[in-house]
């Protein structure tokens, strides 16, 4: 997905925030991650190395669960048209994953995405992009990518990024990620963030030789010939100096190559060879034909990735244009369908858009993108009960800021404060402006249902014995009106004293007079004051 495509549809309605919270650890929290730094080591499963140990097996093993459906949508989805292409590169990567020294749910899919890239997530979930796939010749260069991959998870790679997190934070807690370097970084959130990051972080020297090291061991072990592994790496560094498009957003990115990694997995494979490993297979007219059906579509998928390129930039007929020559080429990808429902979701053609988002569900019913534009399609039309499901569906599958808002406008029309609460949330923790609405939206429910949740208060007397308020807005909104009771007792007497502050900025810190006096030879004190906070409004 585009941000472009759904941008401007709706552009009033669409939307979300960046709201980060500040917190200042104590130091007894630090002393405890300290500690627990020293008591949390372990031996790495691959290398055999004591090393810092946070995350248990366990626990990758669930994050890699928790975060694969969602990050697998994020990046286009499963390559659906070819069922036994996935099934053949699960298997080689099977065969490799077998040889690695600790038993997890090993898994590799082929996501629909042109991006040539592959990642992992912990726990053994893996992926790689057909856009991939194209640049391989042979079995063992497929095997090389998968083993490179697996040794990411066996060795703890992805754990190990995220438990450095959490020591620069100073406390054992999950750090909250934002997407980047995708196409869907302002529009992810919720527990998806945390995919979207693990697989676009770039692995240092040590993983990185360490994945090459003992990913090329287990191809070789596995029965394929390791000479894949160095000229796979010479290929990467060719199309890396020739900086071809696609490839510095993909698997340069996170794993870039170079001339040492050539070198190193050379003699590797010369260690390999005194060792016996001879005669391994290469496997190129295997791969050639289980990748058949994926080059013979490329064409189509070409067109496809320019009518993305073109609808981004909002020239729609020119990407409509592209998309149908798609279609014409090759009719059974969904997603080629699905882009042609954003294009007429934008020209706010409703209907049209419906009975091509319904095309794109017939031919793959689990991808996110389909539901989401269905149901800003419906919304639009005022079929809230159909709007809700599809949002709802697609939130399933990746919860999007877009959903989301789009949730919490329909759960407000229907008077469900709460769920409407709860869906703004969730949407304004995405950046740009969809945030930025949402936040507001947020905001004013939260503030009408508890005014003290903004305004911080307090009283105090100054030198010339005035009782003063002190008040401070804690939201991130600017609020335009604020009522508030100054309560105390004063010479063994209650007082009451209403205020009214006007446009207290988001952060803003205000004085106001109560108009209380106090005699200037001490006589009179004014004890258990406080500040009760009454209204307040959120600015338009």
């Amino acid at each position: 997905m585009s941000g472009g495509v759904f941008g401007s549809v709706v552009s009033a309605r669409l939307s979300a925030f960046t709201s980060r919270k500040s917190i200042n650890f104590p130091a007894t929290i630090t002393t405890v991650s300290l500690l627990a730094v020293l008591a949390g080591c372990a031996t790495n499963p691959v290398t055999g190395d004591r090393e810092l140990n946070l995350i248990s097996t366990h626990e990758q093993i669930a994050i890699g669960e928790q975060n694969y459906v969602p990050t697998q949508q994020s990046q286009g989805g499963q390559y659906k048209v070819d069922a036994e292409l996935t099934r053949y590169v699960n298997e080689v990567g099977q065969r490799v994953a077998a040889y690695a020294p600790i038993d997890l749910p090993y898994e590799f899919v082929v996501l629909n995405n042109s991006v040539p890239n592959a990642w992992a997530l912990p726990g053994g979930k893996m992926a790689i992009n057909r856009g991939l796939l194209y640049e391989l010749e042979t079995e063992a260069e497929l095997a090389a990518v998968l083993g490179h991959e697996a040794v990411h998870a066996a060795a703890r790679h992805g754990a190990q990024s995220m438990e450095r997190g959490m020591l620069l934070q100073g406390a054992l807690m999950a750090t909250t990620i934002a997407a980047s370097n995708s196409d869907y970084a302002g529009y992810i959130v919720g527990g998806a963030q945390v995919g979207a990051q693990l697989i676009s972080q770039q692995y240092g020297r040590d993983a990185e030789r360490e994945s090459d090291l003992y990913g090329t061991r287990y191809m070789a072990q596995a029965g394929y010939d390791p000479q894949a592994a160095v000229s796979l790496q010479e290929t990467f560094v060719r199309l890396s100096e020739g900086r071809q498009a696609g490839w510095l957003d993909g698997l340069f990115a996170s794993h870039p190559p170079s001339q040492e990694r050539v070198a190193n997995n050379r003699q590797l494979v010369a260690q390999l060879r005194s060792e016996g490993f001879t005669n391994g297979e290469q496997g190129r007219e295997r791969y050639q034909q289980m990748t058949q059906t994926l080059r013979e579509t490329k064409p189509a998928y070409d067109a496809f990735d320019e009518a993305q390129r073109l609808a981004s930039e909002g020239q729609l007929d020119e990407a409509e244009a592209q998309v149908d020559e798609a279609i014409r080429m090759f009719s059974r990808e969904a997603r080629f369908y699905g882009l042609k429902g954003n294009i007429a979701l934008n020209r706010r053609d409703y209907g049209e858009a419906i009975d091509l988002y319904n095309s794109a569900i017939a031919r793959d019913d689990g991808y996110y993108e389909y539901y989401l534009g269905r149901g800003l399609a419906y919304n639009e039309r005022g079929n809230d009960r159909q709007a809700r499901a599809d949002l709802q569906a697609s939130n399933d599958l990746l919860p999007t800021a877009l959903a989301s808002n789009e949730l919490g406008g329909l759960a407000l029309a229907a008077n469900d404060r709460s769920a409407a609460k709860s869906y703004f949330e969730q949407a304004a923790s995405a950046p740009g402006q969809i945030g930025q609405n949402a936040q507001q939206a947020y905001y004013r429910l939260e503030i009408q249902d508890n005014p003290g949740s903004a305004v911080q208060g307090g009283v105090y007397v100054d030198d010339q014995g005035r009782v003063i308020l002190r008040l401070r807005n804690a939201s991130p909104v600017n609020l335009s009106q604020v009522t508030v009771q100054m309560q105390g007792i004063l010479n063994g007497e209650a007082v009451s004293q209403p205020a009214t502050i006007q446009n207290l900025a988001a952060g803003q810190t205000q004085d106001f007079n109560t108009g209380v006096q106090l005699a200037a030879d001490g006589s009179q004190q004014l004890t258990n004051a406080q500040v009760i906070v009454q209204q307040a409004v959120v600015a338009n």
